[in-house]
């Protein structure tokens, strides 16, 4: 099959599934990118391939790196403990939690949306209104006095708050906002320059909004669905491509030493044994049964937002979906990875 019967089969695939968004799929022949649906409804504002994306929990690996990069410059080790780097009170938490806790989900920390006891992300903006959480500290009321979820190293249970945590550890050590400190030290250096933290109040040109199915085949925005700027567990904008530029230049060294780098990328902990999915510093991986890692894997889902990333370290194959719908990410990339 050649590049444009690919590209067609993709086509079609968008069609049937009523998608919203752009797509990024390079491998060592060619690369396949195209868009469809709206970024913007009430204007008619077709979606395209520089269209920036929020990718809600895709931006965990960001946080993630920068942490490393922190670890990279000895300004902390990953067995440094959160209460020797935190100015910040959390009279109930267990006081050996580290880095490597947080950075693995297996802090046992509460998680301020914890998917097993909430369904429905509005109801967290009910006594915290969410027009009022721009900076990282303002996340802190909804989890700072609260008991410990799990026992420390405790299995792995998937955790926002530790991720704002590891945000706040950033901003203490550098001194800066978590965001400019990702923006500059981050994208800049992976020439990233269509993407950022953007508030969903004043978006920049070109910029997809989210938009959640109702019943009726209506659609409302998911503007009071969410912060109004995301942080360190969710919440970057980016086009599909600008994520490639991210895994070229962390795999080129521009962001971590290469002892660093190996700990980034190593497995961690075991999140589905029977489907070798483990989760390390990046984020989620599934390795063969030589227990090499066969690809990492990324994804993000918010309210109107829906996030699918692979990449295959060997070859160097990426695949970057990204929607501003809640459906479609998941199974388009399915469509291209096995078209590539």
């Amino acid at each position: 099959m050649n590049k444009q019967q690919k590209l067609n089969k993709i086509t079609e695939k968008m069609h049937e599934l009523n998608f919203s968004g752009a797509y990024y799929a390079k491998n060592n022949k060619s690369i396949l990118t195209d868009a469809h649906g709206e970024r913007n409804q009430s204007e008619r504002l077709k979606n395209n391939t520089g269209t920036r994306f929020s990718i809600a929990s895709g931006s965990k690996i960001f946080t993630a790196a920068a942490v490393c990069m922190l670890v990279d410059e000895g300004k902390i080790t990953f067995d440094s403990k959160i209460s020797d780097c935190l100015d910040i009170e959390f009279p109930n938490f267990n006081g050996e939690i580290t880095i490597h806790h947080l950075l693995t989900h297996t802090s046992g920390v509460p998680d301020y949306f914890n998917e097993e006891i909430m369904d429905d992300f509005e109801e967290l903006w009910v006594e915290h209104p969410m027009y009022l959480v721009r900076n990282l500290k303002d996340f802190l009321p909804m989890f700072q006095h609260m008991e410990m979820q799990n026992d420390l190293n405790s299995s792995f249970q998937y955790n926002n708050t530790g991720y704002i945590l590891l945000g706040l550890v950033v901003e203490s050590l550098t001194k800066m906002s978590f965001t400019e400190y990702v923006e500059t030290f981050m994208f800049k250096k992976a020439s990233m320059h269509h993407s950022g933290y953007f508030e969903m109040d004043r978006l920049p040109e070109n910029t997809a909004h989210g938009y959640i199915e109702l019943s009726g085949g209506y659609w409302k925005s998911n503007i009071y669905s969410l912060p109004v700027k995301g942080g360190a567990d969710g919440g970057a904008y980016v086009t599909a491509s600008d994520r490639a530029l991210f895994w070229k230049a962390l795999f080129d060294g521009f962001l971590l030493s290469d002892k660093i780098l190996e700990m980034f990328l190593k497995p961690r902990v075991i999140v589905n044994e029977e489907d070798r999915i483990f989760y390390g510093y990046c984020g989620y991986m599934e390795l063969d049964e030589n227990n090499r890692t066969l690809k990492y894997i990324q994804m993000g889902y918010d309210p109107g937002v829906n996030f699918r990333e692979v990449y295959y370290p060997e070859s160097q194959k990426i695949i970057t979906v990204c929607s501003n719908h809640e459906e479609g990410a998941h199974e388009l990339m399915g469509e291209v990875e096995a078209l590539i």
